[in-house]
């Protein structure tokens, strides 16, 4: 990293482990948990699968944070996987991570959660309609003003939450803090209520659907079947690894970021299992179907309102609310270091490499975030986009995961104060995971998988000219 030049700020080492733990919890916990019950089950139609694809995921993703947790381990740093990967392989994969943070994973994951908090707040507090004409008015074949105010209150919610955040990252923390507790405590209670409630039956859990088909569920059908609801299940599970582009700012990174993705992620997976269990021991899983067909409703929504009646319904809105208002503040608190990191390295727009003087955040990083984030709310091509995360963000698990296999072999006797748990063993059965969704989403969804790296190949040109400008 360069020297901070005198007329700008720094940043300061404020987050310790519990805040770091939040933090995780937070940037995760979005909108998967609330919905994606109703595609899962529609792909394997029997509840005993959904909850194991739900657990299978848990795992998959548990064994790539374990290994993360070593390389952040050894190289904590603002950025996170961008300074592992420029460390680990070179200057080009580091920013091709970054680049396609920006362009994809993050600020669309950004958009996506904003616009099912304005959608969930729209069912509420309905908004006014947008004029039939606005909805018709086309700029290079997308349609920025179809549903236009829900897009807008979209964008005022990243706005707001950008200035939030420019303000201070206790101020961003201390929110993540009090939302992240309002939000497991309403989902405990829930899940309590819902385990008494005398509308469930272990009936509900053990009776497939009346389209289920043993006899076809084996084999081969079972594992691709199996792979498209851990997809689902990935959703809910993705932004574990943003807490890395903080750990600039953690007191005792080495120490302490492993210990949070590890604390988080065991969390995350009991808070979703047992929500998921209370789903499905509410309502038997045809009806969960018939949501996912309907394509009008969240799983979750249904569910609560089936037993806890129109008190419950707002209860679960609000959790909505809270959930996706807290996953969309702290994804933009912590990917804007990424892009400073970057910047900081004479790989992104020079400007961005800015720490304001007052408020110790990277103010211009939070801001170019929030512009391309709205455009892409606007544009309304953010769900597409979204197809293609898990694709694109699994190429960048696999090579930190990688990371983990080179560096044991190139630094055997750097210092190590966390070792994944299960070497060589977890480590390798996440690679391979890594190997066979890519290999997978290639030849079965080639369009998104190539659309995908395409995406990653728009920062090319950027690249060669910040290179050649270093």
């Amino acid at each position: 990293m360069k020297s901070t030049p005198p007329n700008q700020g720094t940043l300061v080492r404020s987050i310790g482990l519990t805040s770091a733990v939040i933090l995780v919890i937070s940037t995760v916990i979005g909108t998967g948990v609330f919905k994606k019950v109703a595609p899962m089950s529609a792909v394997l139609q029997s509840p005993h699968l959904v909850l194991l694809a739900w657990l299978v995921a848990g795992l998959i993703t548990l064994a790539g944070t374990l290994s993360n947790a070593e390389v952040a381990s050894m190289l904590a740093d603002s950025g996170g996987e961008f300074v592992y990967f420029r460390k680990i392989y070179n200057r080009f994969f580091a920013f091709l991570f970054g680049w396609t943070n920006f362009a994809v994973i993050r600020t669309a994951s950004i958009a996506s959660i904003a616009y099912v908090f304005s959608q969930s707040l729209n069912s509420i507090i309905p908004f006014p309609i947008s004029l039939a004409s606005w909805a018709d008015i086309s700029l290079l074949g997308l349609h920025p003003f179809d549903n236009f105010s829900v897009k807008l209150v979209a964008i005022s919610l990243v706005l707001f939450l950008t200035y939030f955040n420019y303000k201070g990252l206790k101020l961003g923390e201390n929110l993540s803090r009090v939302l992240t507790t309002l939000m497991i405590t309403v989902m405990l209670l829930i899940i309590v209520l819902g385990l008494l409630s005398s509308e469930g039956s272990f009936q509900h859990i053990t009776t497939p659907s009346i389209r289920y088909q043993a006899d076809a569920m084996t084999g081969s059908a079972f594992l691709k079947a199996m792979f498209l609801a851990c997809l689902s299940a990935f959703w809910g599970y993705e932004g574990w690894t943003t807490v890395g582009f903080i750990g600039g700012e953690m007191k005792n990174p080495q120490k302490d970021l492993p210990l949070a993705l590890t604390l988080g992620m065991l969390i995350i997976m009991a808070l979703y299992m047992s929500m998921n269990f209370v789903y499905l021991y509410i309502l038997p899983i045809d009806e969960f179907i018939q949501i996912y067909e309907s394509k009008n409703g969240i799983a979750a929504v249904a569910v609560v309102n089936h037993f806890l009646g129109s008190w419950g319904g707002y209860l679960i809105s609000g959790l909505i609310l809270v959930a996706t208002f807290n996953c969309a503040s702290t994804t933009i608190l912590l990917s804007s270091r990424l892009f400073y990191a970057m910047a900081n390295d004479s790989m992104f727009f020079k400007k961005v490499d800015y720490i304001h003087p007052e408020y110790n955040t990277p103010s211009t990083s939070l801001f170019i975030q929030a512009i391309w984030t709205s455009l892409l709310i606007l544009s309304g091509t953010f769900d597409q986009l979204t197809d293609m995360l898990v694709f694109a963000a699994f190429i960048f698990y696999g090579a930190t995961t990688l990371g983990v296999f080179i560096l044991r072999k190139k630094m055997p006797d750097a210092p190590r104060p966390y070792r994944v748990i299960g070497y060589p063993i977890v480590p390798a059965v996440f690679v391979i995971f890594c190997i066979i969704l890519i290999g997978n989403t290639l030849i079965e969804r080639p369009g998104e998988a190539l659309s995908g790296l395409g995406l990653m190949a728009t920062g090319l040109p950027f690249y060669f000219y910040w290179r050649k400008q270093k």
